[in-house]
């Protein structure tokens, strides 16, 4: 091992770790692993990097292996209500990690100061998880599979600049651990797969691509029936339901963790462009999500709103249960994307619940994977800018032509919504735990 590995493995700094999440295949020497159909014994501990209720991914690989018999310890912050099934499954087991304390959560604190507290709490995402999962593997001779959704070095790089040091000893860690940690790997896109297998990872462990699939809680709209009795009941769309079900206003779905690599602005900037075309269809905009750019974004609302810049268009701000989520995709006219790929080779697993949902996208399209799942023109439209989104907006909610493509671009959708999550991963997964021949 090299000089520069051992030092960044102790090195302090609060940088984020190597995948957005740790995905550790820890068979326990201290209970008894319950036997598959198949014959296989399996028991898997499962760390969230962050809130395990707002990662998808995680809970429906907990779930999977559930479903097939296999023990879940699903390990993680517990901020935010986990999927129901996790809940009533027998096989599952939840273990909450306190948060670290508010002050080391604030944006007032220097990353210096703050990064080296938030390592010594021992919370992820810090830099010594991985390292500390790894250690694990070693001494209980056990499997470390790592589930790659992004890289923790171009995620910190967004936030403080590529220049920044502890973006080069966060890359050098990752890059480390990458080569020397994993028994194997799952990576979200191929192209990621690709990237992982060449230089500076130059990782030799085996690599497997899961694309993100929709779980069943994600359907298409049942009957006109169903999408009235839910946006007349749920308190962000009530107001207007009546001129959503008349076709007058035009509903918008957009889900948003509140972070810098989903530029919120471009979604306000095509709006207040939007609503400056002569004759628009109004439009009422849902956005879900939580995170720690919602406050000051709701303030730029607000104050576009007092500035008469929003004529026809309504914004409003929701935290949904995964239920009124879902019953919220597949009653939309259309979904919106903000996701930009920090590193240019992941995906945004919202995109994958909005087609599950049969709902077209307009998905912000300026990163290399973009195309392993947004087909444009056929189940959604890409943009880049605030003027390309707009005018994506007055085609498609503009007059009998941009009714045709529209329901075109659901038709596409709903044919992306047979690719689901379980078929999914027993195809990719199944055999590594040994469920599958």
């Amino acid at each position: 091992m090299s000089p520069l590995a051992i030092i960044l493995w102790f090195t302090f700094g609060g940088l984020f770790i190597a995948t957005a999440t740790v995905f550790i295949l820890l068979p326990s020497r201290y209970e008894k692993p319950l036997t598959t159909p198949g014959g296989a014994s399996v028991s898997v501990q499962i760390l969230v990097l962050g809130d395990i209720g707002r990662s998808p991914r995680m809970q429906y690989h907990a779930l999977s292996i559930a479903r097939h018999g296999g023990t879940v310890h699903l390990i993680g912050y517990d901020e935010s209500p986990p999927h129901p099934d996790l809940l009533a499954s027998p096989n599952v087991t939840i273990h909450g990690l306190a948060l670290p304390p508010k002050i080391l959560r604030s944006s007032s604190i220097p990353f210096v100061i703050s990064g080296p507290l938030k390592v010594l709490w021992q919370n992820p995402p810090s830099i010594p998880t991985l390292i500390i999962s790894f250690l694990v593997s070693v001494l209980r001779n056990t499997q470390l599979m790592i589930d790659w959704h992004n890289y923790g070095w171009t995620i910190l790089s967004g936030t403080k600049g590529a220049s920044h040091p502890f973006v080069s000893l966060s890359k050098a860690y990752e890059i480390a651990l990458a080569q020397t940690a994993p028994s194997a790997n799952i990576t979200v896109t191929h192209a990621m797969r690709h990237e992982l297998r060449g230089a500076p990872y130059n990782i030799q462990s085996p690599i497997v691509t899961l694309h993100d699939r929709p779980a069943s809680i994600f359907q298409p709209l049942s009957s006109v029936s169903e999408r009235r009795a839910f946006l007349t009941a749920l308190p962000a769309t009530a107001p207007f339901a009546a001129s959503v079900l008349e076709g007058k206003t035009k509903l918008i779905v957009s889900s948003t963790s509140w972070t810098p690599d989903e530029d919120f602005s471009l979604l306000l900037d095509a709006l207040v462009s939007y609503a400056k075309t002569p004759s628009h269809a109004p439009i009422a905009a849902i956005i879900t999500g939580k995170g720690p750019q919602k406050a000051s974004y709701e303030a730029k609302i607000q104050a576009l709103r007092e500035a008469n810049q929003l004529p026809g268009i309504q914004i409003q701000t929701a935290w949904l249960s995964i239920a009124d989520y879902a019953a919220l995709l597949r009653s939309a006219d259309l979904g919106v994307c903000l996701h930009k790929s920090s590193s240019g080779v992941d995906l945004p697993m919202k995109v994958v619940d909005m087609f599950g949902s049969g709902l077209p996208v307009a998905a912000y399209s300026a990163y290399a994977s973009f195309d392993e799942l947004v087909k444009d023109g056929v189940n959604g439209c890409g943009f880049e800018t605030a003027e390309e989104l707009a005018a994506l907006l007055a085609r498609l909610f503009g007059g009998e032509h941009g009714a045709e493509e529209l329901a075109a671009l659901r038709r596409g959708a709903r044919e992306e919504s047979g690719l689901r999550w379980d078929e999914e991963w027993d195809r990719v997964l199944g055999r590594v735990f040994g469920f599958t021949e």
